[in-house]
């Protein structure tokens, strides 16, 4: 497998098929947490490779494929890229982790389900969480045609146009398809490979890398001399690493950074000696492992050694709210924020609390994190306020 070219979301509502489409495209079930496996949803953020490919039958007929040995090819396939898929969960109590799994997305699709009404209040949520982030590059996937009768799913297809209507996916396409059964999976590749371009290098920038899991891989009773160093996953935002690099993880929940040397680069289950911005990626380190293990590290930022930001307790921000909560049954009309009032703050692929301190005027305002973080002029903060026992996204900042 070639090097992913880009990183795409799958997102929506719980249950309407993220994890099948995922398994579909890859091979791969992204459930691997015991719990995720014991509820039947995903918890955690789920990671997985593709190779698409092209090839045309005896008939001249195009298909597109996940796998090279598709019965239509006869070994006659051409490659087009390698993607990476980043399967978010739709439950609604773990829409923070959703929104760590935005901020590396190049693209998304938004599962819609045929056998349910459009919109459901995490379909919602979620593609308002989209256009928060900035994600233009979006299809809509309308999943579970096989449980429906052909007026059903019309029906439900006409559902989706009017929901998106003045939204971020307005003019985004709509594919039918069965996930469980494969129905029509070729067409939804085709359409991802015109609708969603490549990932844009920025090979002269400083790398910068959000660590969305983190792992012990050495299996219990492993011989110590032996043991491997732990292991980060994520994705960059913008540069270039490479195998021998030194660089700092931070911050830690004191402020301080972490050193260590980049021992080993895995990308779509090859060994690589070189990364840059476009798919997710695993980094060996020379981390002792009990620091990595059970994602202790996701949310923090990878840079070469020395080029992170000082990490801060306060932060400045431009905030834009939106008009109204989504994300429930009953829409909540959101209130200008209040001074002391605990916002949850997503920065990158970190969570955070943010204490409003001070302002209101033009939307300027001051917050205290709980812990440090690393901010840089002119970044994208997520602000979602509690109602009753769930957070709801309410808008986002600016970083001044």
């Amino acid at each position: 497998m070639s090097l992913p070219e880009l990183t795409i979301g799958l997102v929506g509502h719980v249950d309407h098929g993220k994890t099948t489409l995922t398994k579909r495209l890859t091979g791969v079930w992204t459930d691997r947490h015991s719990e995720e496996l014991k509820r039947g949803i995903t918890i955690r953020l789920g990671y997985a490779d593709a190779t698409f490919y092209k090839c045309k039958d005896k008939k001249g007929n195009v298909f597109y494929t996940p796998t090279e040995k598709d019965e239509n090819c006869k070994g006659n396939a051409t490659k087009l890229r390698s993607v990476s898929f980043v399967d978010a969960p739709g439950h609604e109590t773990l829409m923070a982790t959703m929104l760590s799994g935005a901020s590396i997305m190049d693209g998304a699709l938004l599962l819609v389900s045929a056998s349910e009404d459009c919109p459901q209040p995490q379909t919602k949520e979620h593609l308002m969480a989209l256009d928060i982030v900035g994600i233009r590059n979006i299809i809509i996937v309308q999943n579970k045609i096989d449980l429906v009768t052909e007026a059903q799913a019309i029906e439900n297809y006409k559902q989706i146009q009017e929901f998106v209507k003045g939204t971020v996916a307005e003019n985004a396409p709509i594919i039918p398809v069965s996930a469980e059964l494969g129905t029509n999976i070729d067409s939804l590749i085709e359409t991802i490979q015109e609708s969603i371009p490549t990932a844009e290098s920025k090979k002269g920038k400083k790398p910068r890398m959000y660590i969305a899991r983190s792992f012990d891989i050495n299996k219990p009773g492993s011989d110590p001399v032996k043991m491997k160093g732990g292991v980060i996953g994520g994705a960059l935002v913008e540069g270039v690493l490479k195998v021998g690099d030194e660089i700092d993880i931070g911050p830690s929940r004191d402020g301080k950074f972490v050193s260590t040397e980049i021992i080993k680069l895995t990308s779509g289950g090859d060994e690589v000696k070189v990364v840059e911005r476009g798919g997710t990626f695993g980094i060996e380190t020379g981390l002792d492992p009990s620091l990595t293990k059970s994602d202790k590290m996701a949310g923090r930022i990878v840079g070469n050694r020395g080029s992170l930001t000082e990490s801060v307790k306060t932060v400045s921000m431009e905030v834009h709210l939106l008009d109204r909560a989504v994300g429930s049954e009953e829409e909540l009309e959101i209130k200008p924020l209040s001074k002391h009032e605990p916002l949850m703050l997503n920065i990158g692929t970190s969570t955070n609390v943010g204490i409003v301190q001070s302002g209101g005027k033009k939307g300027q305002y001051e917050f205290k994190f709980k812990f440090p973080a690393c901010v840089e002029t002119g970044g994208r903060i997520t602000i979602a306020r509690r109602y009753g026992s769930r957070w709801r996204l309410i808008g986002y900042g600016i970083v001044r």
